[in-house]
């Protein structure tokens, strides 16, 4: 066999790509325009010297490509000026007056494409060849997608109609700031914009602008889960555009991707990143792979197959990819289908970390965090409030020759045995290894005693989501809340993205229907009940339920992003009719969320999140059937290693025993090792410098790293059989957990965390200088501040003028919410106001002196009042009778919902029914008038 030299090499790679893409590879001496779409002809004669390729499409010139072995991949833009001599050269019999316009360097690995019709061509690297019919449609539309992108407007939305004046400044910063990245042909973008600040919408806004203004051909908007596809769909259903009356769907065609087939007359299609990645391949979708996200999929196969072209999906298919939830789906395999298409890569996201800032390249055109959305009214904050029990802080000490009630996890069968010694167990081995009913109990019965404070006056749970640590102490959980609550199953449920498997008998009959996940999300998130759902895995997006007020974590979690998407759940707003649907006794629109601590969670330390390749759902046995079948990588080897020392800890001698002898006289201890061993650094690269016949110290690159690897843990998997695998995974589901009866739990403490007094303390400030600082733009203000005397003058429109410029200011300072503030600081525990109106008439009371502590307005009314009738009664005058005691009593009441009483009131209701005018001055003769003044004043002294 004759060794090729490397430019032949890379030139038979270069020639099956071509071909791949569509191009008939032809010589110089045979070229023949009538086969196949378009030609690529080597060697092709120019005055400046044979070009490697020049590619023709009906007969015409339109490219060159420049050829080079593969070493060449490390300094490849310095070959684009041979590339533009020779389409800048006149080419032999064709005689080509204009430069030719798609220029190519490749290697057969890396392949870089110049278009010459962009403003400023610039090259950038492509997988493959864009095909010959594509060259035609660019040729025969004229300008080029770069071009055209300089031709979107200015985005105003002062100019939009009424229907989209509602866009908000983050959206319009997000679009107007991608548009001109887009417009500098940056290749990558990232929108970073909070919970509920509409992401969604944001990015169809700016689809809609690609298609109408930079005639976008088609476009790719990729989710990581089915659930959050639908959901886009939807809202693209929604949709209508400030300038047309129709909707985007009618606009332009929507296709959420079901099966293989892609249609090409749709202008947007939907599909999550698993069903790409399946397209790309041509094969068949486990539909289940699109329940959970990719962060929480294991890729089990030795290396993962790489996507190879498809001409069914050419690469130039999308011009722009929007990646919603970003943080998680551009890792690993999936990012291969990013690196697939020649497109602008848009990421979505609320909660980026360092990876994907590095991936986007920094080139964030959208940072709307979550402070800012609170502080514009966009999301609400949060306070929290903090359980803690004895138990959860020190543990306990199971006694020795005590009995023990055992359980197996998974079947829940129990037995009592009787405990050999004393055994000591942390707050972090509960539910987990030992499972204590009374510290599971203490929790959830302090926090329906503390429900009261956290949430006053309302007369029902608020709607409230429990983080488990597994379905084992969710089911816990469950039983506890119900039990503690005395409520029925309707009550409390679980919510989860796995759909419950219906169960069957022995001829396959359904004996049991399984509960359809969304059924009971839409339950959670529409109906008076659940009031309380526990969940384990529904943390990430697209599980938002709006009218969540309360999160308990009963789970610590040790991932930054993965605590900010949990607390994500309850960032939603809410307007009060909404809000009043699930939750009737509440007072206003939703001003914030709390996080009730029972797990120390918020005080824990969080570590900057990478996308997690494994959770605690990903059975053992598949970690270690991957790595038996020659998964070499280190995330699959160190989780199958970490999950292996975990359960050592829970083996009695003869599970070890019995691992022992089907490993071949190997513990497990020895096992664990020997994998940690083999993705040691030190010894990888030791083992890749001998591979590579090079001394230790050097550099062996990267392919010798992952064969070292490869060859370590093999060697260390060498254990591993079906057989040993198998008893691993039955001695795993005996593990019992142990239940604690005897240790009985008590609080510590259940009360606001220091921090939400801190938040109080400054949210109470911000609201007292508001209030300053307008007291001079605002009647009512100057009444309160600067001239008491005119009290008598306040009326129900000067109050609501505060509320309206409050709200329009700083709609974080919701009156209930600064109330609240003001409940924690004094230790309030008197009654609610009645609405808001009346909310905000006593904080300001209560900022300017008027009442020495906080009190309602109505509670201050009334006690006025009885002062003025006494003071009255005292002067020696005559008493009021009964009936007149009745009118001043209506008209208390209505200053207590009006804030001011007027002669006019007397022709309305209630006072219109008892007689009127005519009847009040047939009770209080000429001293109406100044009654009514007398009333006016001294009420809301």
């Amino acid at each position: 066999m004759v060794n090729q030299n490397p430019e032949q090499i890379a030139r038979d790679k270069i020639d099956q790509m071509l071909e791949a893409a569509g191009w008939v590879v032809q010589s110089i001496k045979k070229i023949n325009f009538e086969q196949g779409e378009g030609q690529a002809v080597r060697e092709y004669q120019t005055d400046a010297g044979p070009a490697d390729y020049v590619l023709f499409v009906d007969k015409r010139a339109v490219g060159v490509i420049e050829a080079k072995r593969e070493e060449a991949g490390q300094k490849i833009t310095e070959v684009e000026s041979q590339t533009e001599g020779y389409a800048n050269a006149t080419l032999k019999w064709v005689k080509n007056k204009e430069p030719l316009l798609f220029l190519y360097e490749s290697t057969g690995i890396i392949t870089r494409f110049t278009d010459g019709r962009d403003p400023k061509p610039r090259s950038r690297e492509v997988f493959s060849f864009h095909r010959p019919e594509t060259m035609r449609e660019w040729l025969e539309r004229g300008n080029s997608l770069r071009q055209r992108l300089q031709d979107i407007p200015p985005l105003n939305p002062q100019k939009l109609p009424a229907h989209e004046l509602d866009l908000r400044d983050c959206q319009e910063i997000a679009i107007t700031n991608l548009e001109q990245s887009l417009k500098e042909d940056r290749p990558r973008a990232l929108i970073q914009m909070a919970t509920g600040a509409g992401k969604t919408y944001t990015a169809i806004t700016a689809m809609y602008r690609i298609l109408e203004y930079a005639k976008g051909k088609r476009i790719l908007f990729l989710v990581d889960t089915k659930n959050l596809g639908e959901q886009a769909e939807q809202e693209m259903l929604n949709y209508t555009p400030s300038d047309d009356t129709r909707k985007f769907t009618e606009l332009y065609t929507v296709q959420r991707l079901k099966s293989r087939y892609v249609p090409k007359d749709a202008a947007v299609c939907i599909s999550t990143i698993q069903r790409m990645y399946s397209i790309l391949k041509d094969e068949e979708l486990d539909e289940g792979i699109e329940e959970t996200n990719p962060a929480e999929q294991l890729i089990k196969p030795k290396e993962p197959v790489p996507v190879a072209y498809n001409p069914k999906v050419p690469l130039e298919f999308f011009d722009f990819i929007f990646i919603d939830e970003c943080h998680r789906s551009i890792y690993n395999l999936w990012q291969q289908v990013l690196d697939y298409f020649d497109a602008y890569l848009i990421g979505l996201t609320a909660t980026p970390d360092n990876r994907t800032y590095g991936f986007f390249k920094k080139n964030v055109v959208s940072n709307y965090d979550h402070e800012k959305a609170v502080s514009d009214g966009v999301n609400v904050g949060n306070e929290v409030f903090t359980i803690e029990t004895k138990i959860t802080k020190d543990g306990e000490v199971l006694k020795a020759k005590q009995q023990i009630e055992r359980r197996e996890k998974v079947t829940r069968k129990r037995r009592w045995e009787q405990q050999d010694e004393d055994e000591a167990y942390s707050g972090k081995q509960l539910d987990r290894d030992i499972v204590n009913p009374d510290q599971i109990r203490t929790v959830i019965k302090s926090f329906k005693m503390s429900l009261p404070e956290i949430f006053p006056g309302r007369k029902e749970v608020p709607k409230t989501l429990i983080f488990a640590k597994s379905d084992s102490h969710a089911d816990d959980i469950i039983q506890t809340v119900r039990e503690e609550f005395a409520e029925g199953n309707a009550f409390c449920k679980k919510v989860t993205y796995k759909v419950a498997k219906d169960r069957k008998d022995k001829e396959g009959n359904v004996i049991e229907a399984g509960e359809d996940p969304k059924s009971v999300l839409s339950q959670f998130r529409n109906d008076y009940n659940p009031r309380i759902a526990v969940t384990v895995d529904m943390i990430a997006t697209g599980t938002d339920v709006k009218s969540l007020e309360c999160l308990v974590f009963m789970r610590d979690v040790k991932s930054r992003n993965y605590f900010e998407q949990m607390k994500g759940r309850g960032t939603r707003t809410q307007d009060h009719d909404d809000l009043k649907k699930v939750t009737p006794s509440a007072k206003s629109a939703k001003t914030h969320y709390v996080i009730v601590d029972a797990i120390g969670v918020t005080k824990s330390l969080k570590t900057a999140s990478s996308p997690l390749i494994t959770k605690p759902s990903v059975p053992l046995k598949d970690l270690a059937m991957g790595v038996m079948m020659g998964a070499s990588d280190t995330d699959t080897v160190s989780s199958l290693a970490g999950r292996l020392a975990r359960l050592d800890k829970q083996l009695d001698e003869e599970d070890k025993i019995r691992i022992e002898k089907e490993s071949g006289g190997k513990r497990l201890t020895q096992i664990v090792s020997d994998l940690f061993s083999a993705i040691d650094a030190d010894k990888v690269e030791d083992r890749a410098c001998e591979l590579a016949g090079q001394p230790p110290g050097t550099n062996p690159g990267d392919d010798k790293r992952n064969e070292a690897q490869a060859e370590l843990v093999s060697q260390a998997a060498n254990v591993f059989n079906g057989d040993l695998v198998e008893l691993i995974d039955n001695i795993r589901r005996e593990k019992d957990q142990k239940i604690d009866h005897e240790n009985l739990d008590e609080i510590i403490r259940a009360e606001w965390d220091k921090e939400s007094i801190d938040k109080a303390q400054d949210v109470a400030k911000e609201f007292s200088q508001y209030l300053q600082n307008n007291k001079n733009e605002i009647d009512a203000l100057e009444i309160f501040f600067d001239q008491p005397h005119r009290r008598r003058e306040l009326t129900f429109e000067m109050i609501s003028e505060v509320m309206k410029k409050l709200k329009a200011d700083k709609p974080q300072l919701a009156p209930l919410r600064i109330w609240q503030a003001y409940e924690q600081l004094e230790n309030y525990r008197g009654q609610q106001p009645i609405n808001e109106l009346t909310a905000l008439m006593a904080l300001i009371r209560r900022v300017c002196g008027i009442d020495g502590q906080l009190s309602t307005y109505d509670a201050s009314v009334r006690k006025n009042f009885q002062s003025w009738i006494m003071k009255t009664h005292a002067g020696g005058g005559d008493k009021f009778n009964e009936e007149q005691m009745q009118w001043l009593q209506m008209i208390r009441d209505h200053i207590i919902s009006s804030f001011h009483f007027e002669r006019d009131d007397l022709e309305m209701a209630p006072f219109d029914a008892q007689g009127g005018l005519g009847r009040m001055y047939q009770l209080f003769g000429a001293d109406m008038n100044q009654l009514i003044n007398e009333l006016n004043e001294e009420l809301v002294a």
